[in-house]
This record gives C-alpha cells, sequence and structure tokens, in this order.
C-alpha cells in the first residue's frame, strides 16, 4: 500500500484522512474534531496530517457560519480527484496481494458473492 501512496505523494495517513472525507459524500467535509474520532487521531495528530493537505491543495479549512470558533475540513476538486485515484490504486494493489496465484473463476465467485451479501445486509454497508 504504501507504494501505491508514494505515487500520489500520500503518506497512510493522508490518505485516511483524504478518504474519511470522500466518504461524507458532496460537499467532501467534515468538522476536524469529527474526523479526529473517526479515524482514532489525535487532534495535534489530525491538524498536522491537514496542515500538509491544505498546503498541497487537497484540502481547505472554510469557517462555519454558524459557529465562529468552528471550521470544516473539505476536499478539494483536485482533493477529491486525488482521493479517488488513490483508492482504485491501493484497491488494485490489495486485490493483487490478495488473491495472486488464485484461480481466477474462484475469484470472481467470491467477488460475486460478497457483492451479494453486501446488497442483502445494510449494516455491512456502513
Amino acid at each position: 500500500m504504501r507504494r501505491r501512496l508514494a505515487d500520489f505523494q500520500l503518506t497512510p495517513a493522508e490518505f485516511d484522512v483524504l478518504t474519511a472525507l470522500r466518504r461524507t459524500g458532496d460537499p467532501y467535509r467534515m468538522k476536524p474534531n469529527r474526523l479526529a474520532r473517526a479515524l482514532m487521531l489525535s487532534s495535534g495528530g489530525t491538524t498536522n496530517v491537514t496542515h500538509r493537505l491544505v498546503a498541497r491543495g487537497l484540502v481547505v479549512r472554510e469557517a462555519d457560519p454558524e459557529d465562529a470558533r468552528s471550521t470544516w475540513l473539505r476536499l478539494t476538486p483536485e482533493g477529491v480527484d486525488t482521493a479517488e485515484r488513490a483508492v482504485v490504486s491501493v484497491g488494485e494493489a490489495t486485490q493483487s496481494d490478495l488473491f495472486d496465484g488464485a484461480p481466477t473463476d474462484l475469484v470472481e465467485k467470491t467477488t460475486a458473492a460478497l457483492r451479494e451479501l453486501f446488497a442483502a445486509a445494510p449494516r455491512l454497508r456502513r
């Protein structure tokens, strides 16, 4: 995974932040304290990671119009694109690592069965 993330110049923590924001759906934003809890990061760790992502133009901080003391972290369009491309790349690498050498028909049947299971079990989709 680290090699794939290096292609995007991302650390695992930065990848986690980008994908957490991406999972929220449009407008791809979250409060820093909620993000820290979701990723089990300290507030200082969250601040360090988000500073780097802001400097790269992948995340922006936005003032909360309802609470002047609070901010939102939001993916920029470049952040959304980077997150999506990194997810695909990491997913491909993970799939390759997991199933390398397994018969193709078995992998396809297992994948189909897992898709069915996730579709039938709403609790697994969270």
